[in-house]
């Protein structure tokens, strides 16, 4: 798809339609002590006839200097009023027959984008820690850029961090480390922005297999290598159902705990947070899930944020198809029926008239990460499994595979997928989209009655156990003996808000949940002892809150904190002790929940 097709993105202020970027060299030099980038960035550009200006996207970026093709002829630029959270533009004077932009600049060190950690904050307690998170629109804190998902490019790199780091990036990686701490970098296959990354540390590197290893720090990494044992089977299996893996290497690195997400699906090189790191395998769903980014997401890409359910709906979906061709179809049912509780709950907190439960979402104004929610994935990918009992899985498989084939290394825009899943699989089936209520999906609130209903035969043991205790059956009579994290969490999400801690505190003593280190069983556990005043959880609640920047853990802990009537004094208190451990991407929704610490 060219660019003349693309929706309009309201999240940048480049005009890729007048003059587009194609390749980007990049120096950097790590500067930890000043917690800064000094960067060189050379972009290889197309400027359409008669355009005189390129237009990057910065936001809190030092701008030294921008020369033109020989790297020597100075070039006016100039930057616009700063927007809270679109950033500064940056407008460069061109020519018609210019051919590479060179800006010199350096980051801010409260760059949003980027996350320093000192030795205390990582698994070995001896080195300092740098690491990127771009999505949504943070790749303009530390490279001046279009940073919009409808732009691509290919990239080279050079990095100069400290002699005893090992430096990486989404991008050709080393497997071992330099003399110098110099490395080198080649992203052959043209990504967006958002998938730019760069991490720095004391790492080592194991394989799993001729394409497949695991990047940690020295005391995670046989932890690590444990737990991702399938991922050539997972590869594998993707492959299989989609068509091949593109990207020639699949690695994971895994990150201190301050990572905000589960994982992020950045290309050869996913970044993985180690509260997934449960010793059984049994959160590896997340795996699965950055993994089929590689082909929904990073292959054809969302065109902009508003369409940012074109990258996670089929991305679950597809996370779902890997996970019950591994370990069949009762696992990935679980997974279903929780991420259906999930979706659920986000539609009641945002209003069940709420446009911002639209698949299509209207984001302009606002940061894109308020679009980053249940509704893109759980959302969209049940659109697709309502579209799969409609047409079947033989023909809506050809579909998907056909469409990752015929638009790789593009981007797509809801308005095109729309006309294109026409073309190709509805009106081959006529009434199909009459009975699919395809607009209601996409441009309505809610989910449409047409959704066929989701069930797990694994959880039904779970609500027998449930339905015992309620009766009064002891814990210790319970039959959990088989049950995987999946059970335990939905078993927790069953017990009644109202729960007393003295019936907490017999739950605790036979299946010891407050000292759990399983993160997804703690995270449901906590709210039930925030809410009952159970105070043997309060140690493990401040260590959780304090060591893990996972997003997805801190909003319910916090809310669940507000929610008591002594927790508005007890969740700022938590929070000023926690915040310097949290990535920008979590701070930016807490400091608006809990209240930003006027000494953080």
């Amino acid at each position: 798809m060219a660019e003349k097709l693309l929706a309009s993105d309201p999240h940048s202020c480049a005009r890729p339609q007048e003059a587009v970027v194609r390749h980007l060299e990049l120096q950097l030099t790590v500067d930890f002590a000043g917690k800064r980038l000094q960067g060189k960035a050379t972009w290889h550009v197309a400027v359409q006839p008669g355009i005189t200006e390129l237009w990057l996207d910065t936001r809190d970026l030092a701008i030294e200097a921008v020369t033109l093709d020989d790297d020597a002829t100075l070039t006016a630029f100039d930057l616009g009023d700063a927007d809270p959270v679109l950033g500064r533009p940056m407008r460069i004077r061109v020519h018609p027959t210019t051919r590479t932009v060179t800006v010199l600049y350096r980051t801010a060190p409260e760059a949003a984008a980027l996350q320093w950690l000192t030795p205390e904050q990582t698994a070995g307690k001896q080195h300092p820690f740098l690491f990127t998170q771009s999505q949504a629109i943070l790749a303009r804190t530390w490279i001046p850029c279009q940073d919009s998902p409808g732009v691509r490019f290919t990239y080279d790199a050079t990095v100069q961090g400290p002699a005893e780091l090992l430096a990486l990036m989404s991008a050709e990686n080393p497997q071992q480390r330099s003399a110098s701490g110099a490395y080198t970098f080649r992203m052959p296959q043209p990504i967006p922005s958002y998938l730019m990354a760069l991490a720095v540390g004391d790492l080592q590197f194991q394989a799993l297999s001729h394409r497949t290893g695991i990047y940690a720090e020295p005391a995670t990494l046989p932890k690590a290598t444990h737990e991702f044992a399938d991922l050539e089977q997972m590869v594998a299996a993707a492959e299989e159902l989609y068509g091949p893996y593109r990207w020639e290497r699949y690695d994971l690195l895994v990150l201190p705990p301050s990572f905000p997400f589960g994982g992020m699906e950045n290309p050869r090189l996913t970044f993985v947070t180690p509260t997934i790191l449960a010793g059984d395998r049994s959160l590896t769903s997340l795996v699965a899930h950055e993994l089929a980014h590689s082909w929904s997401g990073n292959l054809v890409t969302n065109a902009t944020w508003n369409d940012f359910w074109l990258n996670e709906g089929f991305t679950v979906y597809f996370e779902r198809r890997i996970m019950e061709r591994l370990y069949g179809r009762p696992y990935a049912d679980m997974l279903q029926v929780l991420g259906q509780t999930a979706l659920h709950h986000t539609i009641a907190e945002l209003g069940a008239d709420s446009p911002d439960t639209h698949l299509h979402l209207q984001l302009a104004g606002r940061d894109p990460d308020e679009g980053l929610n249940e509704i893109a994935y759980e959302k969209g990918n049940y659109l697709l499994l309502t579209l799969e009992q409609l047409v079947g899985r033989g023909k809506l498989d050809a579909f998907i595979t056909q469409y990752f084939a015929e638009h790789a290394f593009q981007s797509m825009d809801t308005a095109h997928f729309v006309g294109y899943l026409r073309r190709n699989l509805l009106e081959q089936i006529p009434g199909t989209e009459a009975q699919l209520q395809l607009e209601q999906w996409i441009n309505a609130p809610g989910i449409p009655p047409v959704a066929p209903p989701v069930q797990s035969e694994r959880f039904a043991g779970v609500e027998a156990a449930l339905q015992s205790w309620r009766h009064g059956a002891t814990p210790t009579s319970l039959e959990t003996g088989t049950w995987s994290t999946h059970e335990w969490v939905h078993f927790l999400h069953g017990i009644p808000e109202h729960i007393t801690a003295e019936q907490l505190a017999d739950l605790d003593n036979a299946f010891g949940f407050t000292n759990s280190g399983n993160a997804e069983i703690l995270t449901a556990w906590l709210p039930l002892a925030i809410g009952a005043n159970y105070e043997p959880a309060n140690a493990a609640l401040q260590d959780f809150l304090t060591r893990v920047g996972r997003r997805k853990f801190l909003l319910p802990l916090y809310k669940a904190l507000l929610a008591t009537p002594a927790g508005q004094a007890r969740a700022q208190q938590l929070y000023a002790q926690a915040r310097g451990n949290y990535h920008s991407v979590s701070t930016s929704t807490l400091d608006t929940l809990v209240g930003k610490p006027t000494l953080a």
